[in-house]
């Protein structure tokens, strides 16, 4: 696939069989956050890379269940370009810079 977004209904093809997921976040180019049924836990997010993605078109029977993990999923949280800190203050908790220490004189 060339480009996902969230909502998105995708085939899954990694080192066994083919699962339906449902694109949940795309955080990079090289990541794609999905959310597929695990046989053996259920449903969970798997972090793929795109290339291992293929879209389809018709609903699956694991699809309403995919939907209520991420409807009870906070959406992701982007932070500030370049690693910096939004608005504000610097780090959380700390409001005041460090007091002056003297020598011990």
């Amino acid at each position: 696939m060339e480009s996902t977004s969230a909502g998105e209904l995708v085939k899954v093809a990694g080192g066994g069989p083919e699962l339906d997921g449902i694109v949940f976040d795309t955080p990079s180019r090289s990541k794609v956050l999905v959310a597929v049924v695990d046989p053996g836990r259920g449903p969970v997010f798997r972090t793929v890379h795109p290339k291992t993605l293929t879209e389809r078109t018709e609903e699956g029977p694991d699809d309403r269940a995919l939907q209520l993990l991420i409807r009870r999923t906070p959406s992701p949280v982007r932070s500030a370009a370049g690693g910096g800190t939004a608005a504000g203050r610097g780090t959380p908790g700390h409001a005041r810079g460090a007091m002056h220490r003297t020598t011990g004189k």
